[in-house]
């Protein structure tokens, strides 16, 4: 299923809801193309995430084999700026599709 939001008007602290998921997502940090989420995942303080990338209208991980970390709101941030540079992107093999906003 594919979820319809209205990405463009998302600012941090917005929560996402997911159709897929019962827990919301939220916002952290964003730039005009890119939209980090995340959510926490209990057992291990660690958090689940995704990255929106308006500009190709998918969502998913980034591409590396192990992750920087999202947990805190630096480290966010910093996956920002990275995903600006070009140093990562959304993962071609685990993307999804998105709809909703000026694009979809």
């Amino acid at each position: 299923m594919i979820d319809w939001i209205n990405w463009e008007s998302l600012k941090p602290g917005d929560p996402v809801y997911l159709s897929s998921e019962v827990r919301p997502y939220r916002v952290r940090c964003r730039d005009e193309r890119f939209i980090i989420c995340t959510k926490p995942y209990n057992p291990q303080r660690a958090v689940m995430y995704f990255i929106a990338d308006l500009k190709e209208r998918r969502r998913g991980p980034d591409n590396m084999v192990f992750c920087f970390g999202y947990e805190t709101q630096e480290q966010c941030e910093e996956r920002l700026r990275e995903l600006q540079e070009g140093a990562i992107e959304v993962s071609r093999r685990h993307d999804v599709p998105i709809l909703g906003g000026q694009n979809g």
